[in-house]
C-alpha cells in the first residue's frame, strides 16, 4: 500500500504544480515588450525646392567652358586606351558643354563655335565607326588640335563681347 500511496500523492503533486505552473520559471524566459525611451513619432517631411544660386552669364560661360575642357582632356587620354566606349562618352559629354557654350554667344561666334563642334563630332562618328582603334592616334591629334583651337579662340577675355 505505501507504494500505491506515493504514486497516488506524486500525481497529486503534479497536477497541482501542472495546474499552477511555475510562474517564476516562465516570466524568467519570456519576452517582454521594448519600451521606447524617446516616444518615437512618425515624422512628414514635406519636400522643399532649393532655388540654385544664380550664375551670371560669365560664369556660366567659364563654368561650361572649363567643363568642356577637362572632357576634352578626358577624350585625348581615352585616346591612349583601347575603350572605345569611354572614347565616344567622353566626345559626347564634350559636345553637350560645346552645345551650352553655343547657347550664349551671338551669330558670329556661334558660326565659329559650330565649325569647332562639326570636327569633334566627325571624331565621335570615325571612333563609332572604328571597332578596332586603329586611327586612334589620328584622331587623339585631331582631338588636340580642336582643344587648342577652341582655347586660343574662345577663352573669356576673348570672347566676353560676344555673349548676349
Amino acid at each position: 500500500m505505501s507504494g500505491m500511496r506515493i504514486i497516488s500523492w506524486s500525481l497529486i503533486i503534479a497536477v497541482v504544480f501542472s495546474c499552477l505552473g511555475c510562474e517564476a520559471f516562465v516570466r524568467k524566459f519570456t519576452r517582454k515588450p521594448k519600451k521606447d525611451k524617446d516616444q518615437q513619432q512618425e515624422m512628414v517631411l514635406e519636400p522643399q525646392e532649393y532655388q540654385a544660386p544664380q550664375l551670371t552669364r560669365e560664369e556660366q560661360y567659364r563654368q561650361y567652358l572649363l567643363y568642356w575642357k577637362s572632357w576634352q582632356d578626358e577624350l585625348i587620354e581615352a585616346f591612349s586606351g583601347t575603350n572605345r566606349k569611354k572614347q565616344i562618352d567622353c566626345a559626347q559629354e564634350a559636345l553637350n558643354n560645346l552645345y551650352s557654350l553655343k547657347q550664349m554667344l551671338n551669330t558670329k561666334a556661334r558660326d565659329r563655335l559650330s565649325l569647332y563642334i562639326g570636327q569633334l563630332e566627325a571624331i565621335r562618328d570615325a571612333v563609332e565607326k572604328d571597332p578596332y582603334g586603329n586611327k586612334a592616334s589620328l584622331h587623339r591629334a585631331h582631338a588636340e588640335r580642336i582643344r587648342a583651337n577652341i582655347l586660343r579662340e574662345f577663352s573669356y577675355q576673348k570672347i566676353k563681347d560676344q555673349l548676349l
